[in-house]
């Protein structure tokens, strides 16, 4: 499970239950994105929430998550640019 702490304390991380959150204070939980069939059966994956893209269609469910996982590390798991350094 990939947590990353920015410089205010905040923790943001993709859900898992690796570990207990609970443990590292109050939680805020929301959702990054929404994962929906279309009218033909297809799926998306649609990063509003967050401020990103819609990815797809994908013809199964786990390819949309997967690309949602994938989107979320890259995108929204990094540090701002003033941090990296």
């Amino acid at each position: 499970m990939q947590l990353l702490i920015q410089a205010d304390g905040t923790i943001r991380c993709l859900y898992d239950e690796a570990i207990d959150l609970a443990g590292l204070g109050s939680l805020t939980i929301g959702r990054a994105s929404h994962v929906e069939p279309t009218a033909v059966g297809q799926w998306l994956a649609d990063l509003g929430p967050v401020n990103g893209p819609v990815l797809g269609p994908f013809p199964q469910r786990s390819q949309a998550l997967a690309a949602e996982a994938g989107w979320l590390a890259e995108h929204w798991l990094v540090p701002s640019p003033a941090v990296r350094g």
